[in-house]
């Protein structure tokens, strides 16, 4: 659902979403629909300069839990600061190049803590990202 939204308010970017069958987890409906808007709205965003967005929404289990990701062909980001990813205001990009208020993943690092879950990520400059967690 919020996939099929987003793409229909990004209409001018070629968009493709590969989106697993995902098992059932126990949480907050509205909240956890939270964390997937903010994760495919900033996996839009920073794909949007590729001829093609490519988003893979996926799982697997790490052997204790299941671990979902959301992954994208975008510009990515240095992972020397993925420690400043999720703090409140902080940006790996510059404003001009990308809009938003640096909330996005803060709030979606409190909503997950909250869950008592963990999220992460991995990525590497101009080559995409990850983003996974799981609860």
């Amino acid at each position: 659902e919020v996939a099929n939204n987003l793409m229909a308010e990004r209409s001018e970017q070629s968009i493709e979403f590969n989106l697993a069958d995902l098992p059932p987890c126990k949480g907050d409906t509205v909240l956890l629909r939270q964390v997937v808007a903010n994760l495919l709205e900033n996996a839009l965003k920073y794909s949007r300069g590729r001829d093609k967005t490519i988003v893979d929404v996926g799982e697997y289990s790490d052997g204790e839990q299941n671990v979902y990701f959301v992954r994208d062909n975008g510009v990515g980001f240095n992972m020397q600061y993925a420690d400043k990813l999720f703090g409140v205001f902080h940006r790996l990009h510059k404003a001009e190049d990308f809009e938003g208020t640096g909330i996005g993943l803060a709030l979606t690092k409190r909503i997950i803590d909250r869950h008592g879950g963990r999220i992460w990520a991995e990525a590497e400059v101009d080559k995409g990202a990850t983003f996974l967690f799981n609860l």
